[in-house]
């Protein structure tokens, strides 16, 4: 009886064990689950600061509840109009819950969107689109390395707020984007060759140029008690103090502490690698740093990269693609008034034709969306033709023109000439034009014919000026008897009046070479030439 009651003892006690084994075996599986699945948050957070660290472990669990309370109080403040205590809740909530990156994405789209449209002046509305980029550059990112939708949204600011035209503020954005990327290069864009030279860290700078070094002898000698502070006056203004210039004769190495700061600049507060850049500059194209699309195909390029083989995120492609379409039209910065937002201006980047097309025909291939071939590459290589034979590069327009011939053979409209072809897109654009916006399209290409010429850029002037006087020429046509009703100054008008104000408001030496060129191009421009020629015959005809 003793030995039955044992047993059974036993038999309960083993079952017991293999209930607790199983429950174990179970729960190692669902943990499991949820790590593969980024489905807890009790996890500590890669490279995350303290603060995220200690509130993952310490908070535990209960972090949820204090987010409940933040995400409340947000709402709370954003209907009653009070943002300004919104950084910093955004801010917690990033931190109390870092892998919640769609939370993340929402509150800085909030930023940037929402609440920058309630404040009318545009350095209001910059601040708070930056901060919306910051939250996810400078703290999403460095939690979550590797979520690509962290990099597709934070490209969408970039292309979408700063890059397109749908924020009356957007030539601000563009402004000082240009103007904080300026002093980070140095310039319009960064010297390549030194830049990628420079060493990647402190530490490796510092074995390249010891303790004893003259290097640092001239930084103390200048005033500067260490490198944090010299670093600190650099950024003020982006360039070398006077002091340690003057104290530091040894021309090469001031070269490489500039650009040595300037990369760890790029790297510390924009989150910019030197060494990806010139890769994407050596894949598509050289871009104009210092404008919103190159950045908005960074990001996506990262995104990309992180992305699993198997899970490529078509936004990512999309961002690249429409990003190059954008960079391609507008993607070079013609000029930039640092006192004036209206006066910044765009041209195309006309050496990045083959690689758009190139990455539509990828992106279709990688995808199979006819929306990356039958439209948006298509339409593109409409406007490229337009374009390209715009600026006088009439050779490469043509053979585009007979690629897509071969592209698409069903379109018969692909089989005129290609001046007619391009006459036509013309007046598809000047068609539903009233006569102020035709004036204002005329107008807008004999000012920009004019800057392609104070900056010595004669062919791309004349194709302009032609283009100026073809689009007013179809204009005139296409109104036939009407026009006399339109109220559309005359062709000389328009050029004398466009050229007075440039030579009266460029800078002196912009001035003064438009001077001695403006009526060379007059006369080389057979278009503009015929037009004024009629247009002085016909008001001889109405004289009395």
């Amino acid at each position: 009886m003793r030995s039955m009651r044992i047993l059974k003892a036993l038999g309960i006690f083993a079952a017991f064990c293999l209930f607790v084994a199983s429950i174990n075996l179970v729960q190692g599986k669902l943990n499991q689950i949820k790590k593969d699945n980024s489905l807890t948050d009790t996890d500590i957070v890669k490279n995350a600061p303290p603060i995220v660290a200690f509130t993952t472990v310490a908070l535990g669990s209960f972090r949820g509840l204090v987010a409940d309370v933040l995400w409340l109080r947000a709402a709370m403040l954003q209907e009653k109009g009070q943002y300004f205590e919104m950084v910093q809740l955004a801010s917690w909530l990033t931190k109390l819950q870092p892998r919640f990156t769609g939370a993340t994405a929402y509150l800085a789209w909030n930023m940037a969107y929402n609440i920058s449209v309630v404040f009318s002046a545009p350095e209001d509305r910059w601040r708070w689109v930056k901060k919306g980029l910051e939250l996810i550059r400078d703290e999403a990112i460095v939690y979550n390395p590797s979520d690509p939708v962290l990099y597709k949204e934070l490209g969408w600011i970039y292309q979408h707020k700063i890059g397109n035209i749908m924020d009356d503020a957007n030539l601000y954005y563009k402004q000082q984007m240009a103007i904080d990327y300026m002093k980070v290069f140095g310039g319009n864009e960064p010297d390549w060759e030194k830049i990628l030279a420079a060493p990647d860290s402190i530490e490796l700078f510092e074995l390249q140029y010891p303790a004893d070094s003259p290097l640092w002898t001239a930084i103390s000698a200048a005033g500067f008690a260490n490198f944090a502070v010299l670093e600190k006056e650099f950024r003020k203004e982006g360039k070398m103090p006077s002091a340690v210039s003057e104290k530091m004769k040894d021309k090469v190495q001031a070269s490489d502490l500039e650009w040595f700061m300037r990369k760890k600049w790029l790297k510390e507060v924009y989150k910019l690698d030197a060494v990806k850049m010139h890769e994407i500059n050596q894949r598509y194209g050289a871009f104009d740093w210092r404008l919103p699309e190159a950045h908005a195909i960074y990001w996506a390029t990262l995104g990309l990269e992180k992305s699993k083989l198997n899970e490529r995120e078509i936004s990512n492609d999309r961002m690249i693609t429409q990003s190059l379409k954008d960079a391609f039209i507008g993607g070079r910065l013609l000029m930039l008034d640092k006192n004036d937002y209206m006066g910044i201006m765009t041209v195309p980047n006309l050496k990045l034709t083959d690689s758009v097309i190139k990455t539509f025909r990828e992106a279709f291939a990688m995808h199979k969306s006819q929306s990356f071939r039958n439209a948006a590459m298509k339409n593109f290589m409409i406007d490229a033709i337009v374009l390209l034979y715009s600026f006088g590069s009439y050779g490469k327009s043509e053979k585009l023109l007979e690629e897509m011939r071969e592209e698409f053979p069903e379109d018969a409209s692909l089989l005129e000439p290609i001046d007619v072809f391009v006459e036509k897109q013309w007046k598809e654009d000047v068609a539903s034009s009233t006569p102020r916006q035709a004036t204002g399209l005329v107008s807008s290409m004999i000012y920009r014919s004019l800057y392609f010429l104070a900056y010595g850029e004669k062919d791309a002037a004349l194709a302009h000026m032609n283009l100026a006087a073809k689009i007013y020429r179809i204009y005139k046509k296409d109104r036939g008897d009407s026009w006399k009703r339109t109220g559309m100054p005359g062709f000389a008008m328009i050029r004398s009046q466009m050229a007075k104000a440039c030579v009266e408001n460029f800078p002196p030496e912009m001035s003064k070479s438009l001077e001695m060129e403006i009526s060379a191009l007059g006369n080389a421009s057979k278009e503009a030439a015929e037009i004024e020629k009629e247009e002085a015959a016909m008001i001889k005809a109405e004289e009395p």
